[in-house]
């Protein structure tokens, strides 16, 4: 039976490096704010380095689509995130790979902040936090794992493709309705979105690339054949 479909659970064990690098950022982030929540620099420390779509739009204050990960609007915020990050990123960042552990969370968390700026473009309340990246993180944990067993409050068993698809719905209902609770349901999404974007890229890639074929093919007054097709969806692969 293939290692990612047997039923099993696990949890974090020893901290890989990359996720280690992140949760010391995370904390450093955390104690600056800290340090200035107190002084009459902290909104101007939020403005510059949460995100605040309408600043990145009218200022183009670009680095905050970086910045705002490692920033956290309280202790439990962080928390749980790294708690998260631990238990989540260690065991992915082993069976990716260290380098495309972190280029798939960076490409999670801005694509998450990503998604608020153009949903929320006027929003001036900064954003903060890793919880897009972290999504990213059960996503790919689900991938990966699909039959594994998370355990909700370490009480409730359910799979880890349920688990993730549970917290994606709730947090797109979220984001429909409204909670008001001030949790950025759009950056989850995003984490989510450009997590999927990333495990298809190839096939989303070749798929784009034989309609594009197709298209002109049809303006020049032709029609592919099937030998065509062939040719063409080998040239996408990687």
């Amino acid at each position: 039976m293939p290692y990612y479909s047997r039923t099993q659970f696990s949890i974090g064990g020893s901290l890989a490096p990359r996720v280690k690098f992140l949760m010391i950022v995370c904390v450093v982030g955390f104690l600056l704010l800290k340090v200035v929540e107190n002084t009459a620099y902290w909104r101007a420390f939020y403005g510059i380095f949460g995100l605040v779509p309408h600043l990145f739009w009218h200022k183009f204050f670009v680095w905050q689509l970086v910045t705002y990960i490692f920033l956290h609007g309280g202790f439990w915020h962080l928390f749980f995130n790294l708690f998260a990050l631990w238990i989540f990123g260690s065991e992915i960042e082993r069976y990716m790979g260290s380098s495309r552990f972190t280029q798939y969370f960076f490409i999670t968390a801005i694509g998450a902040g990503i998604c608020t700026v153009l949903f929320t473009p006027g929003l001036r309340i900064p954003v903060v936090g890793a919880s897009g990246g972290i999504y990213g993180l059960l996503l790919a944990y689900a991938w990966f794992f699909p039959e594994r067993y998370i355990y909700v409050w370490f009480i409730v068993p359910i799979k880890a493709k349920y688990f993730v698809l549970l917290f994606g719905a709730i947090a797109f209902w979220s984001s429909l309705v409204g909670t008001g609770s001030g949790i950025a349901h759009l950056a989850h999404l995003g984490g989510i979105l450009f997590g999927l974007l990333y495990f298809n890229y190839y096939r989303i890639w070749r798929w784009l690339r034989l309609m594009y074929l197709k298209s002109k093919y049809r303006n020049m007054g032709g029609g592919p054949r099937d030998s065509d097709e062939d040719k063409w969806d080998g040239w996408g692969r990687a």
